[in-house]
């Protein structure tokens, strides 16, 4: 395979300086000029001294000139018009928009919030009147919900600045919305057969029912979270997002079809066109949808003839492109990592796919080197995102290619089918189903395995040697692929290390009895029960990072969770905790506040076939080797509560091998006095302390405790300011020595086999 020549590597090299400018643009835009003048000389330069290819030059200064001024234009224009004036003054306005999203239900603090993306045409405030054209977020109730992408609504609200640049404002609607005027017919065409296609397989079990749309038009909303997570751990993720492979597997599946019904030359050239648009239509015209369009169309001409040349050269004219379209594109993790994996489909999967031919056919060698490509040019960026390399990732994507085309064809063809018989759009939908049924098969059985993952640190020195390392493998891979021995034997020693668990020297220490989990600004509590089983107490916010403390614990059997309140840090990494597990049952609080997380754990579990019942004031239970009362709460927060769901929290008292643990959960400093009040005084040998160390904290229960280790989980670099330096006087002064989260990884709690009371280990010890 002949490498790319200079005059192909052009276009991707204009883009590249045109994401550097509108990186720069948008981040610092006094500084964005620099580039600018910086291609300018050098053209002027290289003019004076070749006097010729003065046209290739001069669209390089336009191109480079025309991002920098799109980038600069953009943002000025969002952030200096009349929405943005009003929402700086947070002012009380009457709004018309267009909603240029799907609404999004996340469970909020205080309550279900629903998100829209939204265009403001009109807005009346301060006494004036304007009309304008200002994207907005929208943060609604549970009403907006109903609202679809498309409708012209009147409402009114507050303005507030937002935190992102490409914002105007964010709205607060005062009441539910009017909706003036509907989609037109051809969003409410797509939107129908989007719905055809979620009718086609609603018979189906959870996991596939939610997959087949995925595939067909990244509507993942129904997808179950143990099974994103999943996905996300086996490096699946890009199958629940609409990405290029769905467009090339879509529009490709037309133009066989255009071909033969005897379709030819300019015929295809429009078919395919119309194909592009009807796939935005249906995946709906956001950026990342216009993103994956771009790449997918790329991908397509890499399958044609002189396909490497012609797809280097529209590599470049995409991103070029996008940027135009959208300058904060260049901010977008899921941008780079679209344009890394077509960048290394198309340019090292063609020599890879080409070495292996020699002792394999043609179409195993393009199933390994395409998602191998793709992975490895990407792996940098993802580490960078989450702490992780997959491990498993080229595996799974091969196993799950040969089901992917037939599931997202077949579940389309289900969905057209759908909207004039709907029986026979089920029939045809079927086989659709049965793929996706394999695919979330190997994505969980990927993720159960031993070594899926691995953590990378996130520090530049880090990066930069991950960066390296793939770029060896990169030039040593196509010297291995060439050869069967040795690919074989490589093959089958990743696959050794994949299925037998890798060491983890010194940890979990020996004696350990408690295990407060590294989750970020969040509580995830381990109670060892005996070899493999643990209670679990709280979830904190992230699925994966619950599961990852799990496994390195080694804890295979949860006989109960304990979820002392409902709010977001403590409850939402519930999936991660149930998945691959025994788990008995969950207990909660008896305040079901906010709405929405207590909605979502009874989801959740539910999914998983896990009991939810409500924890039973004062009872002693015992486990194994453990202990424990519910000693609070006792009844209703105060009536002057400022937050009844803090006040609400369980409080659990651990006995295990002959230590004390007080479990506090977020407790603020008026019911922490009426626990004191309650019990008298709780002593403790191990204090668990009350809301990630925040300020509202009782000295009198803390002193009370005669504990000489204190816990306090925390998240690094969190927004609240915990622990607060008053909280740590409190702790010093009350001679206990202090083991945090954010400073000392996973904390342990371990209690020597010699009696001498309770010690603490951190996992960065």
């Amino acid at each position: 395979m002949r490498p790319p020549s200079v005059d192909d590597l052009r276009l991707p090299a204009l883009a590249l300086v045109a994401w550097g400018s509108a990186l720069l643009a948008v981040l610092a835009p006094a500084w964005s000029a620099v580039p600018v003048v910086a291609v300018v000389g050098m053209v002027w330069a290289r003019l004076r001294r070749r006097g010729r290819d003065t046209t290739t030059l001069l669209v390089w200064v336009c191109c480079g000139v025309g991002v920098v001024s799109s980038v600069l234009l953009r943002v000025d224009g969002v952030g200096s018009g009349p929405v943005a004036d009003l929402a700086r003054q947070r002012a009380v306005v009457q709004v018309e928009l267009v909603t240029t999203s799907d609404p999004v239900l996340r469970p909020g603090r205080f309550g279900d919030v629903v998100l829209v993306r939204a265009r403001v045409e009109q807005v009346s405030g301060r006494g004036r009147a304007h009309a304008v054209r200002a994207p907005v977020l929208l943060l609604g109730d549970t009403a907006w919900s109903r609202v679809e992408l498309g409708s012209r609504v009147e409402t009114s609200g507050r303005l507030a600045p937002p935190r992102s640049r490409d914002l105007a404002a964010v709205l607060g609607p005062r009441g539910p919305p009017r909706v003036v005027d509907v989609p037109g017919p051809l969003l409410g065409g797509a939107a129908a057969l989007r719905a055809s296609i979620r009718e086609a397989v609603a018979d189906r079990p959870p996991a596939p029912r939610a997959l087949v749309p995925a595939l067909v038009d990244g509507d993942d909303t129904a997808m179950p979270e143990g099974v994103a997570e999943d996905f996300r751990t086996a490096g699946l993720t890009h199958l629940l997002a609409v990405s290029g492979t769905n467009l090339t597997l879509v529009v490709g599946s037309l133009l066989l079809l255009a071909r033969w019904a005897g379709v030819r030359a300019r015929g295809l050239l429009v078919v395919g066109l119309l194909g592009v648009a009807g796939f935005v239509l249906l995946a709906r015209t956001e950026p990342s949808v216009v993103r994956a369009a771009a790449m997918g169309v790329v991908g397509l001409l890499a399958l044609g003839s002189h396909g490497r040349r012609q797809a280097t050269r529209a590599l470049g004219a995409a991103v070029l492109g996008l940027l135009l379209l959208d300058p904060w594109l260049a901010l977008s993790a899921g941008f780079a990592l679209s344009a890394l994996a077509t960048a290394g489909i198309v340019w090292l999967a063609p020599a890879w796919r080409d070495r292996m031919v020699r002792w394999v056919p043609r179409w195993v060698a393009e199933a390994v080197s395409v998602p191998l490509a793709a992975q490895l040019a990407c792996t940098p960026l993802v580490a960078a995102l989450s702490g992780q390399v997959s491990l498993v990732a080229v595996l799974a994507n091969l196993l799950v290619a040969p089901a992917v085309g037939p599931a997202t064809v077949l579940g389309l063809a289900g969905g057209v089918v759908g909207l004039v018989w709907p029986w026979l759009g089920a029939v045809v939908a079927a086989p659709a189903a049965w793929c996706a049924s394999w695919i979330v098969a190997v994505a969980q059985r990927a993720a159960d395995l031993p070594s899926a993952s691995a953590s990378w640190p996130t520090t530049a020195l880090g990066l930069t040697l991950l960066s390296l390392t793939c770029l060896a493998v990169t030039v040593l891979l196509g010297h291995v692929l060439a050869r069967r021995t040795t690919s074989v034997v490589l093959a089958s020693l990743a696959l050794v290390a994949l299925l037998v668990p890798l060491p983890s020297p010194g940890w979990p220490p020996r004696g350990w009895v408690m295990v407060a989990c590294d989750v970020g600004q969040g509580d995830a509590l381990v109670l060892r029960v005996g070899p493999g089983r643990a209670l679990v107490v709280d979830a904190g916010p992230d699925p994966a990072a619950a599961d990852r403390c799990l496994r390195r614990l080694g804890v295979e059997d949860v006989p109960l969770v304990v979820l002392t309140h409902f709010h977001a840090d403590h409850v939402d990494g519930l999936a991660g905790v149930l998945r691959g597990r025994r788990v008995g049952a969950v207990e909660v609080t008896g305040l079901a506040e906010p709405a929405g997380g207590a909605r979502e754990v009874a989801r959740v579990a539910a999914a998983a076939g896990v009991p939810v019942q409500r924890a039973t004031y004062a009872g002693t239970r015992r486990l194994g080797d453990l202990e424990w009362q519910v000693v609070a709460p006792a009844g209703p927060p105060p009536a002057a509560s400022e937050s009844p769901p803090n006040d609400s929290s369980v409080v659990l008292l651990v006995r295990t091998r002959g230590v004390r643990l007080l479990l506090m959960g977020d407790e603020e400093e008026a019911s922490q006095s009426r626990l004191l009040r309650e019990t008298g005084g709780i002593e403790a040998d191990v204090l668990k302390v009350a809301h990630h160390g925040s300020a509202s904290q009782d000295p009198d229960l803390v002193r009370a405790t005669g504990a000489r280790l204190a816990v306090v989980s925390v998240g690094e670099d969190n927004d609240y300011g915990h622990p607060a330096p008053s909280l740590s006087a409190l702790l010093r002064d009350a001679g206990m020595r202090v083991a945090r989260t954010d400073r000392d990884g996973d904390v342990a709690v371990v209690v020597p086999a010699g009696g001498s009371g309770p010690a603490v280990v951190g996992s960065r010890d």
